[in-house]
């Protein structure tokens, strides 16, 4: 049975006897029988060529690096390697072995002499152990089984798994948080004094919302939409924010925790990667010189150019779905359909969310095809597979993170706030005035914008992704049983090879790369932005996310399980650069949302108008809700004669005909429309309130990250004994 036992199938077409491909093919295969390796060939309508390397391969591995796959202390007893180093040993060789015409098996892949090399899922216990117990719909609730998975898909994958299944452990107590948040926005949903003023204000008149057809209106209009505003713009959203700031600190804090253990339960904790790339240099081809560091200030140079280029564009990007809105909100009010004309300021929003997300789609697409990425290893020369894969992460994860985040900046923080006022607006082409924050505040924009792309991002994204293997994996299937010509010839039927069938249903699952299971976390991690930079704006965004990756695990179970080929295993101590990347996003969090709170939401100018403007300030009155006429204070007067030349004046309302004077939600003058000193009263406000946010936030999460040690102390005094004891059999 053991000799059956293939570590890797190569798959290449039927080559005409003499072609060039199959003379370069017949010399790979060669350098594979002089290095040991045993082959066998089965032919169906593709070639499939059987690899299995010698056993003094592993010996030396095993010899090279102390066995640190084995726990026996006898030096002389040679354990098995696991199938898992197996197959990773094979897969360096096969990748690294040069023919005499100098091509390594990735040109031979690109000039097609070889269509595919994959390892097998095998018929092993552990297998179908992970089949029936974690690949299946019906195991969501359990907990994982990564010993396991670390035995069938290596130390990476099940690292991958036992962080995404942690994140979403602690994903709890932040929806639940979120869900406070937003049902104590809902008790005030009608009580809050705010909305109370704009829903009475059936006589403020208000300045139309575009230039041609946009009748004057009345401020109680958005009764509902101020409900809904301060559903979300509320003294509970700042605690959530800060909140969330310390959850994103105590998860990072913990899951250090969580790794050293788990690392340490493999033995893998003082893992030395360099070291194990070089003993694989070395038993391929014991001539090998090292690859030396290299680092050019020039190649550094251009590469920072070509990523600034690649921001600039994706800003671009965002620019265009600006103007998007600006014109759609333009369309929308002059057209036939009554719902569209009251409600051009939403339905320009969700289109462009709508749209926004589309490019996300796009672009990951174009970023996955083509793009710079294949350039920069070139210019970068890094020395070690880990270091390409570090760098290649923080571009991409760049690339990634502006092509989501560009739009929800803009909102966030330029929407209505470079648009001008009545009488002087600012314009795109001279023409399309920009567009402004809804009068019951812009938080809700953005609320809308993430509330739709999360929502899309979580249902279509997974779906396709889901539904993609699955068809093309369909599709790929051979009938199991085909008329075998011999038959019908009258020939007798040579019993089939047992290898043959489990080689094609290997083949024809879908193709993994190395990339597969950076794509998964990247997709994680952009999502865990989601979850914590403009949180404030949208608590529900961790349950959304918890929601998500409940069915992710499991959806990445059976996609790796049922539906892609064995990805090669590959040795790894802890999650690589995405550590650092995650703690990047936890500070981004910290100034986002404050940002939201200091800019985007209404938070400052209600709190400075209590303490400095309100009714109270000036009495002691104790009974009355200091926020009461808020909303009166913040409307600036528009004489209407001060229209530009351009503008189609409406008719008035019939019953307010005499009145010359309209409002706008600003804090200007009068007479001149400069701004008013309460205006910069304000602006200092929210700079003072951005600053202790920030500040506060970062302390309490250092302390949180100076509370929680990295390493459990039971790790610590593991290695303590380890050392101890050795130091003393040595003696």
């Amino acid at each position: 049975q053991n000799e059956e036992k293939w570590d890797f199938v190569l798959v290449s077409d039927i080559h005409e006897m003499g072609s060039e491909k199959e003379i370069k093919r017949k010399k790979f295969l060669d350098e594979l029988s002089k290095k040991g390796f045993t082959i066998k060939k089965i032919e169906d309508t593709k070639l499939f060529y059987g690899v299995r390397a010698p056993q003094h391969i592993f010996r030396k591995y095993q010899c090279l690096l102390k066995n640190p796959d084995s726990r026996q202390q006898n030096p002389n007893t040679h354990q098995d390697v696991p199938v898992t180093t197996r197959i990773r040993i094979v897969h360096f060789i096969l990748q690294n072995t040069v023919t005499s015409d100098l091509e390594k098996l990735r040109d031979l892949m690109k000039k097609k002499v070889f269509e595919a090399a994959f390892p097998l899922h095998e018929k092993e216990e552990v297998r179908e152990f992970l089949k029936a117990k974690w690949a299946r719909w019906r195991v969501v609730f359990k907990q994982q089984p990564i010993e396991k998975i670390r035995c069938y898909f290596g130390e990476k994958v099940a690292l991958y798994f036992a962080w995404l299944g942690w994140y979403t452990y602690l994903l709890v107590f932040a929806a639940v948080a979120g869900l406070v948040t937003v049902v104590a926005g809902t008790t005030v949903y009608s009580s809050s004094q705010v909305s109370k003023e704009i829903c009475d204000a059936n006589t403020t008149i208000m300045c139309p919302l575009c230039d041609q057809k946009c009748p004057f209106w009345v401020l109680s209009d958005t009764c509902t939409y101020a409900k809904v505003t301060h559903m979300i713009d509320n003294e509970a959203t700042v605690v959530f924010a800060m909140f969330m700031a310390i959850w994103a600190t105590v998860f990072l804090e913990l899951w250090k925790r969580e790794r050293a253990t788990v690392v340490t339960d493999w033995d893998l904790y003082g893992w030395d990667e360099e070291e194990e790339e070089l003993a694989l240099e070395l038993i391929n081809n014991l001539q090998h010189e090292p690859r030396l560091y290299q680092h050019s200030y020039f190649r550094s140079t251009i590469v920072l150019v070509l990523v600034l280029l690649m921001i600039v564009l994706l800003i671009g990007i965002a620019h265009a779905l600006v103007i998007y809105r600006v014109v759609a909100m333009a369309l929308f009010t002059q057209s036939q359909l009554e719902l569209l004309r009251e409600h051009a300021n939403t339905m320009a929003v969700m289109t462009g969310a709508v749209l926004h997300y589309i490019t996300i789609v796009i672009m990951t697409k174009v970023r996955s095809h083509t793009g710079p990425w294949a350039l920069l290893p070139f210019l970068e020369k890094p020395r070690t597979f880990s270091q390409r894969e570090n760098s290649f992460t923080v571009k991409i994860f760049t690339f990634q993170f502006f092509t989501n985040f560009s739009s929800l900046i803009y909102i966030a923080f330029f929407l209505g706030r470079i648009n001008g006022h009545p009488g002087h607006y600012v314009r795109i082409a001279g023409r399309w005035r920009l567009e402004e924050c809804h009068p019951s505040g812009c938080i809700t924009d953005l609320f809308i914008q993430m509330a739709i792309i999360m929502l899309l991002k979580q249902t279509i994204s997974n779906i396709m992704e889901y539904l993609v293997p699955w068809i093309s994996h369909h599709l790929r299937k051979k009938p199991k049983h085909p008329k075998k010509r011999r038959m019908m010839l009258g020939e007798e039927e040579e019993a089939e090879d047992p290898c043959k069938r489990q080689w094609l249903n290997n083949y024809e699952l879908n193709e993994v790369n190395v990339f597969s299971l950076f794509n998964e976390f990247l997709e994680m991690v952009i999502q865990y932005s989601f979850t914590t930079i403009f949180v404030a704006a949208f608590p529900l965004a961790p349950l959304l996310a918890l929601l998500n990756n409940v069915i992710e695990i499991h959806m990445d179970a059976i996609k790796m399980m049922r539906l892609h080929r064995r990805m090669v295993p590959r040795k790894a101590n802890d999650i690589g650069i995405w550590l650092q990347v995650l703690e990047a996003i936890g500070i981004l969090a910290v100034i986002g949302n404050g940002l939201v709170i200091a800019i985007t939401s209404d938070f400052i100018p209600v709190q400075v108008y209590k303490y400095m403007y309100s009714p109270c300030s000036r009495e002691n009155r104790t009974v009355m809700d200091c926020s009461t006429g808020y909303i009166n204070n913040s409307l600036s007067v528009f004489r209407i004669q001060d229209f530009e030349p351009h503008t189609n004046v409406p008719d008035m309302l019939p019953e307010f005909d005499g009145d010359q004077i309209k409002e706008y939600r600003d804090y200007r003058n009068a007479d001149d429309y400069t701004y008013t000193v309460q205006f910069w009263h304000i602006f200092a406000a929210r700079l003072a309130f951005l600053i202790l946010f920030e500040h506060v936030a970062l302390c309490v999460k250092l302390i949180a990250a100076w509370y929680i040690p990295d390493i459990p102390q039971k790790v610590k005094n593991k290695f303590l004994g380890k050392k101890h004891s050795n130091l003393r059999k040595e003696l």
